[in-house]
């Protein structure tokens, strides 16, 4: 290394050689990068690639087996988080680090609270929370419990944590996955200020787009190994792919036209989530993709949880293939073929600490058991045959759920819903923390499902997934649906359009792309 005297180097963190294994797997192999300071570096990869280990092991949560790291040109290695945020690193995790029962104030400054006379002096701590909250625009009360927020907010939540503290070095990891156009411009501002004043940014998303218009540099993993760091300005999604996977995806989202749009299998009319100002109608046909575009708090996820039974609903009333049914909780929805897959697949989707067997099969024991005794032998048959048709890649059914990666964690969700055999599937951002050649198996099997006459409703932030997939979009704003597309109206303007709409103003406003039926 070149001699620097009292100057600072110019690689903030440095990797050399570095190894981490675990019980027969080989996380990290011999990992040579070198992070410039005051740059915004991306690591890309799929699920498993070795970019979670990477920076668990800059958070003090891992420890290096082979290898060094180096930090402003020392050897670091941080025995604890609190070691790594003493040393100006601090993280966004993707999995959320909050107290649910304090409030948003109380999370933010947590480690430090402001005090006077001994004691909490909540007026200044939520004089500083709401500055934080300004920062990263998310209009909430700082005295607001973190367990009534959504996964969008919870999201800026922790950016806005993480900005609360003076650090060298701030790793984020998935930092867009619920967030809408408007709030990813605005994160990418605050990026840019971090940048200005000399903070090294390590970004960590699946959203292959944004890498090149908020990264410098890009570096590759893949099974464990660097495989090439590129300057973004000469990347493309195709390399980028080819260099994460080994091979050609074809492409990014796979819509079939050929498939047939039937009857109808879902109307709601009326409906109105209990808090939410307007009530919504719209219908949901067999083999339709139909996508529910809006920005944070629009409330697409408060609708559908109010369709499954999940959360109380004011008024409304939904039919199933043309017959009115009653569903004030999940398991009248499940008993009428409706499922839903929710945005918090680990926390509300899966149960983590049991196999793939039991998550599976869990939504009808009924169907493997016997006298009311659980057969295990029918149990593992049923999920060997599901696992198989949904190519699930676990070493068996008996593998505990919290082992599998993001996406086949998302494919056992759906399994258990299709062992129930439902019609009406919803998925509240479905790739949500999925790697690229995960999405797009989990695109092929959503046209599986419709091609077999099953009726999907989407909710996602990700503009492009929608338009990619769906044959119509209904875009959600305060509470209220303000536009219904057709695909051969999709544009990200006229989406974002509808989607500011109810805001304009602080007044309703007229469309006439609005409607309730089928286009």
């Amino acid at each position: 290394m070149v001699d620097l005297g009292n100057a600072a180097p110019p690689d903030i963190i440095e990797f050399q050689g570095t190894t981490k294994r675990f019980p027969g797997v080989l996380a990290l192999d011999r990992v040579d990068l070198a992070i410039h300071r005051g740059e915004v570096h991306v690591l890309a990869g799929q699920n498993g690639a070795g970019k979670s280990t990477l920076v668990k092991l800059l958070c003090g949560l891992y420890i290096a087996d082979e290898g060094a790291i180096l930090l402003e040109g020392k050897p670091y290695a941080p025995r604890s988080t609190v070691a790594a945020i003493r040393a100006g690193i601090r993280i966004v995790y993707q999995e959320f680090n909050l107290l649910p029962y304090l409030t948003v104030a109380e999370n933010i400054f947590f480690e430090r609270l402001p005090r006077r006379a001994g004691l909490v002096d909540f007026a200044r701590l939520f004089r500083d929370a709401e500055a934080m909250l300004a920062q990263v625009g998310l209009e909430i009360s700082p005295r607001a419990r973190v367990e009534t927020l959504g996964v969008a907010q919870m999201q800026l939540l922790e950016i806005a944590k993480a900005l609360s503290t003076q650090s060298k070095v701030l790793i984020l990891d998935e930092p867009t996955a619920t967030l809408t156009p408007p709030e990813i411009q605005r994160l990418f501002g605050i990026i840019a200020r971090l940048k200005a004043r000399g903070v090294t940014v390590l970004y960590i998303s699946h959203r292959l787009q944004e890498l090149f218009e908020v990264g410098e540099r890009i570096t590759v993993l893949r099974n464990g190994r660097k495989v090439e760091t590129l300057a973004a300005r000469d990347a493309s999604i195709p390399r980028l792919v080819r260099l994460m996977v080994g091979k050609e995806l074809g492409e990014e989202y796979p819509f079939h036209p050929e498939s047939g749009i039937g009857a109808e299998i879902l109307r709601v009319e009326e409906l109105q989530p209990r808090g939410k100002p307007h009530a919504v109608s719209f219908a949901l046909h067999r083999g339709e993709l139909l996508g529910a575009a809006g920005l944070v708090g629009s409330g697409r996820t408060e609708l559908v949880r109010a369709l499954f039974g999940a959360d109380a609903k004011e008024s409304g009333r939904i039919y199933r293939d043309g017959s009115e049914v009653s569903i004030r909780r999940p398991r009248d929805a499940v008993r009428h073929g409706i499922c839903l897959l929710t945005e918090d697949r680990k926390a509300q989707g899966l149960i983590l600490a049991m196999s793939c067997s039991a998550n599976v099969t869990i939504t009808d024991l009924r169907r493997v058991s016997h006298a009311g005794l659980l057969q295990d032998s029918a149990e593992r048959s049923a999920t060997r045959e599901l696992v198989d048709d949904l190519d699930i890649k676990t070493p068996s059914v008996d593998q505990l759920v919290a082992n599998l990666s993001g996406g086949n964690q998302q494919k056992v969700v759906v399994a258990k819903w299709l062992f129930r055999r439902s019609e009406v599937l919803i998925f509240d951002e479905p790739t949500r923390g999925i790697d690229v050649g995960a999405r797009f198996e989990i695109y092929q099997l959503l046209w599986r499902l419709a091609a077999a006459g099953k009726g999907i409703l989407i909710v996602s932030s990700d503009l492009p997934e929608l338009m990619g997939i769906c044959h119509r979009i209904l875009v959600f704003s305060n509470g209220k649906i303000t536009g219904d597309l057709p695909r051969s109206g999709f544009s990200q303007e006229r989406i974002l359009s509808a989607a500011y709409q109810e805001y304009v103003h602080g007044r309703p406003q007229a469309d006439s792309t609005a409607g309730t039926g089928h286009a």
